[in-house]
């Protein structure tokens, strides 16, 4: 298949999905790296929902945002290998998210408004996951 120049559109998207994935590695240093500012600043019955997440949480967290952001990179270079790291980026979210919503009691403690921020980010990971993958068919990428 030929590659084709993408249009202005795809650079946009493009440049907004690397921006959103730094985003989340920020979230994800944050969360690591400055866990007990964080924990001072957060009410005890959010602390002890951080305290109780399993150690694989956090692996699945890095997988989601690094993944997030190779695939983003690649995307700008036009790289088909954009669709299955972009991919990977997807299934990690979709479990970190699914265990955060489902498996822990954010809802009891936080409330709905715990339910918006995971939602935007797995509806935003979906997107640019199926848009690389139109990327590909369309022959915007090598």
């Amino acid at each position: 298949m030929t590659t084709t120049k993408p249009n202005t559109g795809f650079w946009i998207i493009a440049v907004l999905a690397l921006l959103w994935n730094l985003m989340g590695v920020f979230q994800y240093l944050s969360t690591t790296l400055w866990a007990d500012a964080i924990k001072e600043a957060l009410p005890p019955e959010q602390v002890a929902l951080m305290d109780a997440l399993p150690s694989w949480y956090s692996y699945v967290f890095a997988v989601a945002v690094f993944a997030g952001v190779i695939g983003s990179l690649l995307l700008l270079i036009r790289k088909k290998l954009a669709v299955p790291v972009l991919g990977i980026s997807l299934l990690a979210v979709l479990v970190q998210m699914g265990y955060w919503l489902f498996a822990t009691d954010v809802m009891e403690v936080v409330g709905m408004s715990s339910v918006v921020m995971p939602l935007v980010v797995i509806i935003i990971a979906i997107f640019l996951y199926f848009y690389s993958k139109g990327a590909a068919q369309k022959g915007w990428l090598r």
